[in-house]
């Protein structure tokens, strides 16, 4: 999966757009919006969520190769960035993604 394949959903609250991907257990969630880091500069945002079937829940996590430890979103990220965090997630999960 590429950048230009991701289908982006208009968000009000904060006003912006985002596109969410399932890759196995986890899912990527790429947004562009007024409260995003590195928004006004154009760029994207990414946080990495890991589901849990105990609980039905996901939660967001740190994800090594790409989040840095201690934090669980990526600021300042750009088109070219989420190529390359797209193929690092397709290689630790196993998965080519699935558009949600």
């Amino acid at each position: 999966m590429k950048f230009n394949e991701l289908k982006f959903k208009e968000t009000e609250m904060p006003n912006g757009v985002q596109s969410l991907v399932q890759f196995g257990g986890y899912e990527l969630s790429v947004v562009k919006n007024e409260m995003s880091y590195g928004n006004k500069e154009g760029l994207y945002e990414i946080s990495v969520s890991k589901y849990y079937n105990m609980t039905k829940s996901r939660l967001q996590c740190e994800l090594p190769g790409i989040t840095r430890k201690g934090d669980t979103v990526k600021g300042f990220c750009s088109e070219s960035d989420i190529d390359n965090i797209l193929m690092k997630m397709t290689s630790i999960s196993g998965s080519t993604g699935l558009q949600l």
